[in-house]
């Protein structure tokens, strides 16, 4: 399955269209993103430890931590997801074992960052970064563990934030050197930047819009038809399923404290999915359909009352 996928994201590579990356966290978000028709997706190494660490993207969320994330969810879609591997866990010898770990976790490939360790969130101040002929041979050191060629490397450079958008150029055409197969600037300033970074190097060029339909202070929001026009190859929107759920539960608790406080009850389904839209996001007729071929039929009517499983208990229409 993992090369299969790893084929379907170099399609995706080499087609003419503009690849759409949302920012997977938790087994909703992959599940979500896939049930909405995107063809791919990426892990927020910031998503990640804020949802299962419950801690800032400061460099705290480790190897084992990140890879073994990234293992249930890439196995829980069908469609290709790349990884977070923030600076690759050490020197240039570290991150080939990082690569061949991801690898096998079955995601499509990794972004590396030439960020100093422990790192930070892109969009952060107080960012430094490595020497550039140091990120290099982490590249060339992930280039050489990936077992399936077609296994992609993005290498992501936050030097514009610290040298400036030239020498971020610089680094992305010396990265693209090592074996890169795509580059990332992230908190690139403006359409401006955006351009001048595409026209300077010979690669695939991957933007982070951030939180995608709000606006923050670093990375403006530009339309994707418009990135397209000025030769993006991949668009992510790394923040945007966290914000959205953060905003959901704000409101929905809300709600709730309220009904509590003054001893009424709120029923609103336009801001809550139903039991059913949870069951058949997360698998259950699947286990309707095994529990039916698998457990004796003796068992299976002693459960439900009928010849098939029907595990869920389903809302009235």
């Amino acid at each position: 399955m993992g090369s299969t996928k790893i084929q379907q994201m170099r399609a995706l590579l080499n087609s003419g269209e503009i690849i759409i990356s949302p920012g997977v966290y938790d087994g909703y978000s992959a599940r979500v993103i896939e049930k909405m028709g995107f063809k791919a997706a990426s892990t927020t190494g910031a998503g990640l430890a804020n949802s299962r660490l419950s801690q800032p993207d400061i460099g705290i969320m480790t190897l084992t931590e990140n890879v073994d994330a990234c293992h249930w969810l890439a196995r829980s879609v069908s469609l290709p997801l790349m990884a977070d591997a923030d600076t690759g866990y050490g020197n240039p010898v570290s991150v080939y074992h990082t690569v061949q770990l991801f690898e096998e976790a079955g995601v499509v490939g990794v972004n590396i960052e030439d960020q100093v360790s422990p790192k930070r969130c892109g969009h952060m101040r107080g960012k430094e970064v490595i020497d550039a002929r140091e990120m290099a041979k982490k590249i060339e050191a992930a280039v050489k563990a990936k077992s399936d060629s077609g296994f992609v490397i993005n290498a992501r450079t936050d030097a514009i934030a610290v040298e400036g958008i030239d020498a971020a150029i610089e680094r992305a055409k010396l990265y693209v050197a090592a074996g890169a197969d795509m580059v990332y600037p992230d908190a690139i300033a403006s359409e401006e930047q955006i351009k001048k970074f595409v026209d300077g190097v010979n690669a695939p060029v991957s933007i982070n819009m951030g939180f995608g339909i709000r606006s923050r202070p670093t990375t403006p929001l530009i339309p994707v038809r418009r990135l397209q026009e000025l030769g993006v190859k991949r668009v992510t929107v790394a923040r945007m399923l966290p914000a959205a759920a953060i905003m959901g539960m704000m409101r929905a608790l809300e709600l709730f404290r309220d009904g509590a406080q003054n001893g009424t009850v709120h029923d609103r389904p336009d801001l809550l999915v139903g039991i059913d839209d949870i069951t058949d996001l997360m698998g259950y007729p699947m286990i309707d359909k095994l529990e039916t071929e698998f457990l004796l039929p003796e068992d299976i009517e002693r459960k439900y009352g009928s010849s098939a499983a029907n595990y869920v208990v389903r809302e009235k229409r």
